[in-house]
């Protein structure tokens, strides 16, 4: 009885372990990015860890997959509107970036993580400049090239102060 106990224990650990390390699966994915939603179609922030994650360990596991960086990508856009964690977002560019280095979205998740990680939640002006510098040396063909040189000279201008300069253009 003591033997089919311990046989039983073990084949759960192996089984356990097998799943741990199982390949994350386009299924899987699609299942995670339906989570974020719920059925009238508003944020289920309960499902952005997970689909974080899930988005992650997909490009992990295929690394070599043409949708690896494209599921970076996601998770980039879905930490970033979550603004959950200006770290997690940050270190997700970066990964993307060094990993892909020519994916043609890069200059995107730099405009956004400049935008709206240094710029809006974390006020670093000068990690913002930093950013939107790259895009214009590295991407300069980038549509987000000529956006990012507007950016710096708008980086720590007040909405209202905005209006009154594009009022002012306008005449």
């Amino acid at each position: 009885m003591k033997r089919i106990l311990f046989l039983t224990a073990m084949l759960l650990l192996v089984l356990a372990g097998c799943h741990r390390n199982a390949k994350t699966t386009e299924t899987q994915v699609k299942e995670a990015e339906a989570a974020l939603f719920n059925d009238d179609m508003s944020a289920n922030a309960e499902a952005v860890p997970d689909a974080i994650a899930t988005f992650v360990k997909y490009a992990e596991d295929n690394a070599e997959a043409a949708e690896a960086p494209e599921y970076l990508f996601k998770a980039i856009e879905v930490s970033i509107n979550a603004k959950q964690d200006a770290q997690q977002s940050i270190d997700l560019v970066n990964r993307l970036i060094q990993g892909y280095p020519k994916f043609d979205k890069n200059p995107v998740a730099l405009f956004m993580l400049a935008t709206f990680v240094y710029d809006d939640q974390l006020h670093d002006l000068e990690k913002a400049r930093e950013c939107y510098q790259r895009i214009m040396k590295d991407y300069p063909d980038s549509p987000f090239a000529k956006d990012a040189a507007i950016s710096i000279e708008q980086l720590g201008v007040s909405p209202e102060e905005l209006v009154k300069i594009f009022e002012a253009n306008q005449e």
